[in-house]
């Protein structure tokens, strides 16, 4: 995961063009909101990235913890949401240290993908030894084995499309070609997994886990997993209140 911390570190050009960049978080922060319980959550967004509609997000719960292991990301983090109470940035070793059973809702989007196996491993038994027994983890924008980047690039051009960016997706995914990013992608690989494969591998973790109906962001060929301490009951016998966020 090293080597995609430091991308995302850097002066990256991931985002197609400022609007792209706005509403990609302004999504996020909109699907994280449907799934927190109520105003007395306490939630933490697992290797958040910039996260710059974090304040929405907060605002809908108790407090909000940002993790996140990039340092240059991390300062910005810091600075931007300093004036705000509710929210609290912190790298992912700091967790280790938080206190057991003290979240209600952990949120892990978009960052499966770029740890190894043995990494997500890691990051699930912190993850555990933080939730609350009746807590929810959701695991968010899952990249499918059968699914490739060509599905990548049609859900940006349509997102794109939606939203009035087109021209600067087109340039950007020009410019993608040609970058770091796509250097990077094809060196390090990213690592996918079938909807049979993540449950197993958060059961392996301790949880009960289902897929949700929908994908967090604009990009519904990817998965959502929403999983639970398995000594609860089964997501089967909850599924409309968790699985489905409240705001779809």
């Amino acid at each position: 995961m090293d080597e995609w911390i430091d991308y995302y570190d850097s002066t990256h050009t991931i985002y197609a063009s400022k609007l792209h960049r706005d509403l990609h978080f302004q999504i996020i922060a909109r699907d994280i909101i449907g799934y927190i319980a109520s105003t007395d959550s306490v939630v933490l967004d697992y290797a958040c990235g910039e996260a710059l509609s974090a304040a929405k997000v907060a605002d809908a719960c108790a407090k909000l913890y940002l993790a996140e292991p990039a340092p240059g990301v991390r300062g910005r983090l810091i600075a931007r949401f300093a004036p705000n109470t509710k929210i609290r940035v912190r790298s992912l070793e700091d967790l280790t240290r938080m206190p057991e059973n003290s979240v209600d809702l952990v949120v892990m989007n978009s960052v499966a993908q770029y740890m190894t196996p043995n990494e997500l491993d890691s990051a699930l038994a912190v993850i555990r030894r933080l939730l609350k027994n009746n807590g929810h983890l959701v695991l968010g924008d899952i990249l499918r084995p059968e699914v490739g980047m060509a599905r990548d690039v049609l859900a940006l051009l349509k997102f794109a499309s939606a939203h009035g960016f087109l021209k600067d997706a087109l340039y950007g995914l020009a410019s993608t070609a040609l970058s770091d990013y796509r250097q990077l992608r094809t060196r390090v690989g990213l690592q996918r997994y079938s909807e049979d494969e993540m449950i197993e591998k958060l059961a392996a973790a301790g949880f009960t886990a289902s897929r949700a109906h929908q994908n967090i962001g604009h990009n519904q060929w990817r998965m959502t997993f929403v999983a639970r301490h398995a000594f609860q009951l089964p997501l089967s016998a909850t599924r409309v209140e968790v699985v489905n966020p409240k705001t779809r």
